[in-house]
């Protein structure tokens, strides 16, 4: 059993919660059959303190070092992640319950991508300019805490981590006691590319202990979180006593609007696709389906065949397309969201409230939950408008452009959304029109260097490509005499 009994602080490897007593340890579940694989050692707030203070001493040297030489550094990164590309996949698909080949694909193969887009995006750093008689710069924000969850481990750290060190902050990382393996192994890479001491730091432990002491400490300068929008309220409450920088990446409900002219076998697989993805567990997972009341009948069907070739499995076996979910609670949470459905009374048209029947016995104990689809569902349910994060598909009705447009934005969330239609110059009227930080239009792929965030209550700040990078970077004005 892997023990994660460390924390990285200023280019060492020291025992978790040297000051606490007894020391917490979390158990760490294999998602697909519940058993525990490793535990992790909770870190103390004096752990949290001894890392920001790693990081503010490395700090100085670290924002004055050669842009050419940070872009060198995130290079060797991608290429030590390259190295354990394997180990990281099943790691991960084993900790999240994403299937193997996505597992590669997704979680691994991309992020790898994006730290070496960051080492290009730190060589294309904005130029100092002028305004009349004052010079603007463009300044590293500081240390940066980098609070992240257990869905897209390696993902969003490295979507936080990258871009702070291509910005030219020090950083003090904080990753999911869930699924903590993927965050070790980068802290291993890290310190096998010979990054300066204190510029990459990480503690181990709980969001109320751990998270809360680095959102709290006087000397970060930002703090970058991704989770609940829960959790986020309590982030930017803690922040605001020091009155730091904070960026925000929390929870959605985002709609796909299919026009009535759309492709509808295309729209509605492309949608079941994006809603089942990491059984469920993506903040901007399509998990509503806004459809013209008038064919409904015709994406019930649609969308009943497409959710019945989701069969749950084992992540590690190629041929599955639907992997469990990443914990007991999670599993638990997402039946209660399914239950309270079909108690409300909206049918159910696929789907189970109890975990899937069939399962191997060395699956039983598994996270599983059956990929779920409710029609046509009211606007104002709870199903439709609480983030299940789950294989959870609630499909509702509109009568037209404008009616699609007010269901989709009657949602407390803005981080995603997408529009189908046989005319792109209307698809795209429509998504400029919705009330979301990314729109796709017909199916258009991940943008890596595109920024990503949301509107309304999926939180603030962007992440991904130059403007996630500027994220973490002061605007300075120097008045200059004549």
């Amino acid at each position: 059993m892997k023990q994660y009994d460390r924390n990285y602080i200023g280019g060492e490897w020291l025992p978790i919660s040297m000051s606490a007593s007894p020391i917490e340890t979390l158990d760490v579940h294999s998602a697909a059959t519940g058993e525990v694989m490793a535990q992790v050692s909770a870190s103390s707030t004096a752990d949290v303190d001894r890392a920001v203070t790693a990081a503010k001493a490395a700090f100085p040297a670290w924002a004055t070092t050669a842009v050419l030489q940070r872009a060198a550094f995130l290079n060797a990164i991608a290429q030590g992640l390259t190295a354990r590309s394997e180990e990281l996949s099943r790691t991960i698909a084993t900790e999240v319950g994403m299937p193997l080949k996505l597992a590669s694909r997704i979680q691994v193969a991309a992020p790898i991508a994006a730290w070496q887009r960051y080492a290009s995006h730190a060589g294309q750093m904005q130029p100092d300019t002028t305004i009349g008689h004052s010079l603007i710069t463009h300044e590293p924000v500081g240390v940066v805490g980098c609070i992240t969850p257990w869905n897209y481990p390696l993902h969003q750290i490295t979507a936080k981590v990258a871009a702070a060190l291509a910005a030219g902050c020090t950083v003090v990382l904080k990753p999911s006691e869930v699924a903590p393996g993927a965050a070790q192994v980068l802290a291993e890479v890290i310190h096998a590319a010979g990054l300066p001491a204190g510029v990459f730091n990480m503690v181990m432990g709980t969001g109320p202990v751990a998270g809360e002491a680095l959102v709290a400490h006087p000397d970060v300068d930002m703090i970058s979180f991704t989770g609940s929008t829960g959790a986020g309220r309590r982030v930017a409450a803690v922040a605001a006593t020091s009155i730091k920088r904070v960026a925000l990446e929390l929870g959605g409900k985002s709609a796909a609007v299919v026009l009535d002219d759309a492709d509808l076998a295309i729209a509605v697989k492309a949608s079941v696709g994006s809603c089942f993805l990491n059984s469920g567990q993506t903040c901007s997972a399509l998990t509503r389906l806004v459809v013209p009341a008038a064919r409904f009948e015709e994406v019930r069907q649609l969308v009943v065949t497409a959710a019945a070739a989701f069969q749950p499995g084992d992540p590690l076996d190629p041929a599955t397309r639907l992997g469990p979910l990443a914990s007991r609670a999670q599993q638990e949470r997402v039946l209660g969201y399914i239950e309270r459905a079909q108690q409300a009374g909206i049918p159910m048209l696929h789907g189970s409230t109890h975990k899937p029947e069939g399962l191997p016995q060395d699956l039983q104990n598994g996270y599983y939950v059956a990929p779920t689809v409710f029609g046509p569902v009211p606007e104002d349910a709870e199903i439709a408008r609480q983030e299940v994060f789950g294989p959870v598909l609630c499909i509702l009705t509109h009568n037209g452009d404008d009616d699609a447009v007010r269901v989709a934005n009657t949602s407390d969330y803005g981080l995603a959304a997408a529009v189908w239609s046989g005319d792109k110059d209307r698809a795209l009227a429509v998504a400029k029109r919705l009330r979301a930080g990314q729109v796709d239009v017909n199916g258009a792929p991940f943008n890596l260097d595109a920024p990503f965030g949301g509107f309304k209550q999926s939180g603030y700040g962007r992440e991904n490509g130059p403007m996630g990078m500027h994220e973490f970077l002061e605007i300075r004005s120097i008045q200059i005499s004549a």
